[in-house]
């Protein structure tokens, strides 16, 4: 459906629990905050439900209102598939009246959806939303929105940033965003556990095909050790690509129900999503995640397999 078509529905509805993915990143947090704050800033009832809200985004609700309501309307942002609604899928799933993704590969079951690949980030498109809705830029949905487009375009570096987000980018300081606070919390900030995790899995490493693939894990027995908290795990994705040479970084993280979430991260000649694709998972043409089975030593082996026709 259009962005106008969206809108209509939007101001035609009240009563709204905005749904983000689990592990969330900056872009489903910031998208739900800001749609929030607007839905609200109109005088209807919105909630966000996440399924954890890490404390380096807490920033993200100054400015959201509590309310007691029955949620009559349930839109989800940023989610490309139900399951990675986590522990609020039986809740939600098949419940969802409104999906608003930019995720090539988008599976959620709902009537009506949005979903535009060519954003940068999930929150430029609120950015176009909001006006046709009539809502009104502040600070506070500045920040959210400038979160979820700083950290999809790993703060303007990956090859999805265009001139468009930069305009963006702009419009959002223009309206107060905290653009160095936001920089400096999302990138530039790390616990001494994340770092001590982040050599930790450097010990990880191993290459493949002539060392243009490189993978490290973050098992179980090493967050039980260093006493990483599932939130503390962000950021590792980025190891492996940052080598010389590595066309490919994929980063696999061992569940406690066994198998392993793996992040995918690419350059413009591997396509991450059509590789997790064969997993069940999807993403986006540079990072993609999906979840493989088996032993540490298997889940590479079926990765490697996979990536042969790639590369």
């Amino acid at each position: 459906m259009s962005l106008e078509k969206a809108a209509e529905f939007l101001l035609g509805h009240d009563n709204y629990h905005i749904l983000t993915h689990a592990n969330p990143d900056g872009d489903t947090l910031g998208s739900g905050y800001a749609l929030c704050l607007a839905l609200q800033q109109l005088g209807k009832n919105a909630g966000v439900i996440n399924t954890e809200l890490p404390k380096k985004y807490l920033y993200l609700t100054d400015g959201v209102r509590e309310q007691d309501f029955e949620a009559q309307t349930v839109v989800s942002v940023d989610v490309a598939d139900e399951k990675l609604l986590d522990s609020n899928r039986p809740r939600y799933e098949g419940k969802i009246d409104l999906c608003i993704d930019h995720h090539s590969i988008n599976r959620v079951n709902a009537p009506l959806k949005h979903v535009d690949s060519e954003a940068a980030a999930n929150c430029e498109i609120l950015y176009r939303l909001f006006p046709i809705m009539g809502v009104t830029m502040t600070k506070q949905i500045a920040d959210c929105l400038y979160t979820g487009v700083s950290t999809d375009t790993g703060c303007f570096r990956y090859d999805n940033t265009t001139a468009d987000t930069l305009r963006i980018a702009a419009d959002l300081l223009e309206a107060g965003a905290q653009h160095a606070y936001i920089n400096k919390v999302m990138f530039e900030t790390k616990s001494k556990k994340q770092l001590a995790l982040e050599q930790a899995v450097c010990d990880t490493i191993t290459y493949y095909f002539d060392d243009r693939v490189a993978m490290i894990a973050a098992t179980l027995e090493m967050r039980r050790k260093l006493g990483v908290a599932d939130d503390e795990l962000e950021g590792l994705a980025s190891i492996p690509r940052r080598i010389e040479g590595v066309l490919v970084g994929i980063t696999l993280r061992e569940r406690e129900e066994g198998g392993f979430k793996v992040s995918v991260r690419s350059d413009s000649h591997i396509n991450a999503a059509q590789l997790c694709a064969k997993f069940g998972g999807g993403g986006h043409a540079a990072a993609a995640g999906c979840t493989v089975k088996g032993s540490l030593e298997e889940a590479k082996q079926k990765l490697a397999d996979a990536l042969e026709e790639f590369l």
